[in-house]
């Protein structure tokens, strides 16, 4: 049916492909954005990443399936078979204001369970890339965790929807994670700051985030030695590995006591959590 050699190949290579691409032509890209949203935006170079990688996996596994960022639609969707989960520009915010913290995600899952993923930051020069039970690295090199002492001790980092209706609810956790833990981190490209725990550089990472945000990412840093787990309920028919609703990735040190200090104001939101994760706002 495949190899997830020839997989995770085809994930990097075309992660490398589309970041030469944004960063060659960052002037003009830049330039050339619309909205997407009351307060999101998408660029050419989300557009122009996207035809790449899209055209890549094409050409190599026609009959795969396709769910990226910027062509799928809100409601129900099916999960099963062979399915690449893309994000060609995470942070694209940033990206047009010249910031390199931006990252590409591919990732591969069959029924819904990711076995392969790459996240890609051309403009930092770094490559993530893990496979299911095969470890994860960067830039070739193994990764793994850090091993904080506590909780006091640990910087976590978090986001934010573009869509602000609960502003109460969120700045409670930030008011949570500020006064339990060393130090708070927004930087806004959520497969960077998750990557980022499997290597140790956070703690924490946590916020609601959609199924390419959580699906190479997520593999990258489990893979790493990091715990997951969402703080409210994964709603049936959507596969754990791909739902980011009020999702949690740790150093296991540190995980069941910073789930248990947010799960009091995530659980506020179980209400609202009967909707497709494609209908989540994007952090």
């Amino acid at each position: 049916m495949f190899d997830i050699s020839d997989i995770i190949k085809l994930a990097e290579s075309a992660a490398r492909r589309s970041g030469q691409a944004v960063v060659d032509h960052w002037n003009a890209y830049r330039r050339d954005v619309r909205d997407k949203g009351a307060t999101d935006i998408v660029s050419a170079a989300d557009l122009t990443s996207d035809r790449i990688i899209s055209t890549a996996i094409k050409s190599a596994f026609p009959d795969h399936r396709i769910m990226s960022e910027e062509d799928t639609v809100t409601g129900e969707f099916d999960y099963s078979g062979l399915l690449w989960i893309i994000d060609p520009i995470d942070g694209t915010a940033n990206y047009v204001r010249g910031h390199p913290y931006f990252g590409i995600s591919v990732a591969f899952a069959v029924d819904g369970v990711v076995q392969a993923g790459c996240v890609h930051a051309p403009a930092l020069g770094e490559t993530f890339l893990a496979t299911k039970g095969g470890g994860a690295t960067l830039n070739g090199s193994s990764i793994r965790v850090s091993s904080p002492a506590s909780l006091i001790r640990s910087v976590v980092s978090t986001g934010f929807p573009h869509e602000k209706s609960d502003v109460p609810h969120l700045l409670h956790r930030v008011d949570v994670l500020l006064r339990n833990c060393q130090d708070l981190r927004r930087s806004a490209s959520p497969v960077l700051d998750i990557s980022y725990v499997g290597m140790g550089r956070l703690e924490a990472h946590t916020e609601t985030l959609f199924p390419w945000d959580v699906a190479a990412a997520g593999l990258i840093a489990t893979e790493a030695g990091a715990r997951r787990s969402n703080l409210v309920p994964v709603p049936s028919g959507i596969p754990a590995d791909l739902y980011g609703e009020e999702v949690l990735f740790s150093a296991p040190e540190i995980h069941d006591e910073l789930a248990e200090i947010i799960r009091g104001w995530a659980g506020k939101a179980v209400g609202r959590n009967t909707r497709s994760p494609l209908d989540a706002a994007p952090a």
